[in-house]
C-alpha cells in the first residue's frame, strides 16, 4: 500500500522560506513521476511543481524562480524548497505519486495527508 506522509509546513513571514519533505513507502519509489499540490481556502487544488525519475522539472508560473522540487531516490523522500514566500502562498501542500509528468492532479493516483503553510504579510 502506498504511503505518503508531508512533514515541514508551519507559518512564516513573508519573504520567508520552508522545505516542505514528503516520505514515501509500500511501491518503487525511484521509478515514479512526483509532484506537490496546494489548496487555498475557498480555492480549487492546483499542480505546485512536478518532477519524474530522472530529476526533470515543471513548475507553475507564479512559483517558478521561488520554489524548487527535489528528490532523494535513497531516502524515498520528496521535496519542495519554498523562498521568498508570499501570503497567497498560503495553502495545505500535499504531495502526490502518479503515472505521469503533469501538473494535472488527475494524473496522479496517491496523495498524501497535507502540510499547513501560511504566509503573513
Amino acid at each position: 500500500q502506498v504511503q505518503l506522509v508531508e512533514s515541514g509546513g508551519g507559518s512564516v513571514q513573508s519573504g520567508g522560506s520552508l522545505r516542505l519533505s514528503c516520505a514515501a513507502s509500500g511501491y518503487t519509489y525511484s521509478r515514479s513521476y512526483m509532484a506537490w499540490f496546494r489548496q487555498a481556502s475557498g480555492k480549487e487544488r492546483e499542480g505546485v511543481a512536478t518532477i519524474d525519475s530522472n530529476g526533470r522539472t515543471s513548475y507553475k508560473d507564479s512559483v517558478k524562480g521561488r520554489f524548487t522540487i527535489s528528490r532523494d531516490n535513497a531516502k524515498n523522500t520528496l521535496y519542495l524548497q519554498m523562498n521568498s514566500l508570499k501570503p497567497e502562498d498560503t495553502a495545505t501542500y500535499y504531495c502526490a505519486a502518479g503515472i505521469w509528468w503533469s501538473l494535472r492532479q488527475d494524473r496522479y493516483t496517491d496523495w498524501g495527508q497535507g502540510t499547513q503553510v501560511t504566509v503573513s504579510s
